[in-house]
């Protein structure tokens, strides 16, 4: 054979070898993994579960971690899959979902460990639900009602705080995009591409009212009725829409829960065992784990928080959106006691 075809021969075997020992390009997907298939939440307290109870051992404040997931979390009733893993964790932000994490009640980026549970099992739909803890500062929001609620003093929550709600979502935004797209990262890494899974992106419920029973505070709502009000018309619907932005820009599907519990939320019912969120709930049990550390914040810290029956609701509601395939919708409650899907955009066309 002639030396320039010995040596075209030997630069073709050259790259075919190069090409099978090379790894994946960056963006390039491997085939995704034969496990069983898996939903998998990621997040904060709305999603792991807190306030639903019977908490996973390790994280019910023992060596420090309180991430409080519970085998009634809402990603557990999707009956989208016959596995469900909850990664989320009470109290996270966005920085603690996203790479690069410092670490959040003992425990590393989200991000991260969802890159390993991908590798295992066949993950077909990941659920976020993020911000909260972010510059929209819901709970420290909450705080500062219940506070101008009980000092005279003190302005109405919705006048002080009001005016920084723009603002506050428009930097809130970013992070939580920031995190989705590490999240859909991590999917990658794991040997998914973007047409192997579904990626939900979920805002969160009014745990209030204005329509509250008589004597609220006395009964664990400590808000005044115009703050309530202004909570469930203003704040949550103006992080739901910071969401549902971030949802439109990486390629998520957007699952609006602001109107979830609506007409079940706490003191909006005689009877607490009848509503959908918790009222202030102080309980002990987190001491028999946490021990000192406990004392404060961690002995309420279910408080405002979606019950199991929430969770039940909101999981099927999700399952709802991922079946129907359409792009956005929201689970809205209705007075026969279920949590129903409303879509405002069609399904795709089915091929």
């Amino acid at each position: 054979m002639p030396r320039s075809r010995l040596a075209a021969a030997a630069a073709i075997a050259l790259v075919s070898c190069l090409a099978v020992l090379a790894p994946a390009t960056a963006g390039v997907a491997t085939a995704a993994p034969r496990g069983p298939e898996t939903v998998v939440v990621l997040g904060d307290s709305a999603a792991s579960g807190e306030g639903a109870g019977d908490y996973e051992q390790g994280t019910r404040g023992e060596n420090d971690n309180w991430c409080h997931r519970s085998p009634h979390a809402y990603v557990h009733r999707t009956s989208l899959a016959p596995e469900s893993v909850n990664l989320a964790c009470s109290g996270a932000r966005s920085a603690d979902v996203g790479f690069g994490a410092p670490g959040h009640y003992t425990e590393p980026s989200q991000a991260g460990r969802l890159i390993e549970v991908a590798a295992r099992l066949r993950v077909t739909t990941v659920i976020v639900q993020l911000g909260a803890n972010d510059d929209a500062a819901l709970t420290g929001t909450g705080i500062a009602c219940i506070r101008a609620f009980i000092d005279p003093t003190e302005p109405p929550c919705r006048q002080t705080l009001g005016p920084l709600i723009a603002d506050r979502m428009a930097a809130t935004a970013p992070k939580v995009e920031a995190a989705v797209r590490d999240v859909r990262s991590a999917m990658r890494q794991a040997g998914y591409g973007t047409g192997d899974y579904t990626l939900v992106l979920a805002s969160y419920a009014s745990p209030v009212t204005e329509n509250m029973i008589p004597l609220q505070g006395a009964f664990g709502c400590p808000y005044s009725r115009p703050d309530a009000g202004w909570g469930r018309t203003q704040l949550f619907p103006a992080l739901a829409s910071a969401l549902r932005g971030v949802a439109d820009r990486t390629g998520a599907r957007f699952l609006d829960l602001t109107r979830a519990t609506e007409g079940f939320e706490a003191c909006s019912r005689p009877l607490k065992s009848e509503e959908w969120q918790r009222r202030i709930t102080v309980d002990p049990e987190p001491l028999v784990y946490g021990g000192l550390d406990a004392i404060g914040y961690h002995l309420a810290q279910e408080s405002f928080h979606p019950t199991v029956a929430a969770h039940a609701g909101m999981g099927r509601c999700v399952g709802q959106l991922v079946r129907s395939g359409a792009p956005a919708g929201s689970c809205v409650a209705g007075a026969d006691g279920n949590v129903h899907l409303e879509t405002s955009q069609p399904a795709p066309a089915q091929a």
